[in-house]
């Protein structure tokens, strides 16, 4: 294809046109760096947001049914798709120790069966579940506050109970999770109806499934065949809010990284409008030994399609490099970051989606930026070209 010889010729440019040459290399640069910062924060992100989830349903089970009418376990472990259930009682309370008190959500559970729809087993880090009345398990920010360990003291009280009840810290865990580390309070369940003066009934009952973004589908079978009043609610439910905020930061960002390229595009033109005016006498020669329009276009738009390619491909390895580094080196432990993000790494998860969006997206809008260049190329008269030849 003479016409790709041609492209390529005028993209690496001779002693004489360097600077045509230099211009060429700077939108490769720019479209490498767009493309490799797209690559990098769209992978932190995706990283941030799929250890968020993890996080989120190691200390949530996967679906809860809100009920204060208890529902046989065996029931629904028969149903598809669920793989265990639990009873709990949860309810809004005050803790206090000393002269300290602070506003925490209470949730009683059976320590057999807790264990079964949450991972709070592999967060605790110190102690044991409650195994009798009158323990407690408090997270590892919670713990900070108070200054308590593992038999240590605090009172607790709700609206529903007539006095301060008194528990013994069995077990401090660490979840990797600010609000749940410092607000959390786990206690059994004959212990939470007491302080809350529930007597013998429950919040209702937490469900673990075979795959958890299934979540949606059961939730609405589930809906149907238990009816009033039961009111069933998924792990996405309860953080919607969070993840609404995840998905829209990372389309802003992405929208703005995106302009980066865009302005690399814009030098593409540049650079491709510099060359049909260095390359107005070749023009006009192709076009006098009979190249056709098609082909005086097809010349452009092959040298900017090239240059987008390779800037977008070398981009594209140069994000992945990074996003490697990142993975490898605890940045987030070198600049002091642990205590805001509970990782000593950030996590970077580049999916093959978002790679080939990316190269895609930058690809095309290079070509887009050839079609006003190479249309001008197309468009010129060989006796203007070569009027004073």
């Amino acid at each position: 294809m003479w016409e790709f010889f041609v492209s390529t010729r005028y993209l690496l440019a001779k002693q004489k046109e360097r600077f045509i040459s230099l211009t060429g290399l700077i939108s490769i640069l720019g479209i490498t760096v767009g493309v490799a910062a797209l690559i990098v924060v769209i992978g932190v992100m995706s990283g941030f947001d799929e250890e968020l989830q993890n996080k989120i349903m190691g200390m949530n089970a996967h679906l809860v049914i809100v009920t204060d009418t208890p529902i046989k376990e065996t029931a629904l472990t028969e149903l598809r798709g669920i793989e265990a259930a639990a009873d709990f009682v949860s309810g809004q309370a005050m803790v206090s120790s000393g002269k300290e008190a602070f506003g925490v959500l209470l949730r009683g559970v059976n320590s057999a069966d807790e264990v079964k729809v949450t991972k709070i087993n592999e967060y605790l880090k110190i102690g044991h579940l409650p195994a009798g009345d009158d323990e407690v398990v408090i997270g590892s920010e919670l713990k900070k506050r108070f200054g308590l360990g593992i038999g240590g003291r605090l009172s607790i009280l709700s609206l529903g109970s007539k006095k301060p009840i008194e528990l013994k810290v069995c077990g401090i865990f660490t979840s990797g999770m600010y609000e749940y580390d410092l607000n959390l309070v786990m206690t059994n369940v004959n212990t939470a109806q007491r302080v809350l003066g529930l007597d013998k009934s429950i919040s209702g009952v937490a469900l673990r499934l075979d795959h958890p973004l299934e979540a949606p589908q059961i939730k609405n079978q589930l809906q149907k065949t238990l009816g009033y009043p039961y009111w069933v609610r998924t792990w996405m439910d309860m953080n919607r809010n969070l993840f609404a905020a995840l998905k829209l930061e990372k389309l802003v960002m992405f929208i703005i990284l995106t302009l980066i390229v865009l302005v690399a595009c814009f030098n593409i033109a540049s650079t491709l409008i510099m060359m049909v005016i260095e390359k107005t006498k070749d023009i006009g020669i192709l076009k006098s030994i009979g190249a056709p329009n098609a082909s005086i276009m097809k010349i452009f738009v092959l040298e900017g399609l090239l240059i987008g390619t390779i800037g977008s491909f070398i981009g594209g390895l140069g994000g992945l490099w990074i996003a490697r580094l990142i993975n490898k080196y605890p940045l987030v432990k070198i600049f002091g970051l642990q205590e805001i993000y509970y990782f000593d790494r950030l996590p970077v998860r580049i999916q093959a989606t978002d790679f080939i969006l990316v190269i895609g997206m930058a690809i095309v809008i290079s070509l887009l930026a050839t079609v006003y260049p190479a249309f001008k190329a197309a468009r010129l008269n060989p006796v203007d070209a070569l009027r004073y030849e």
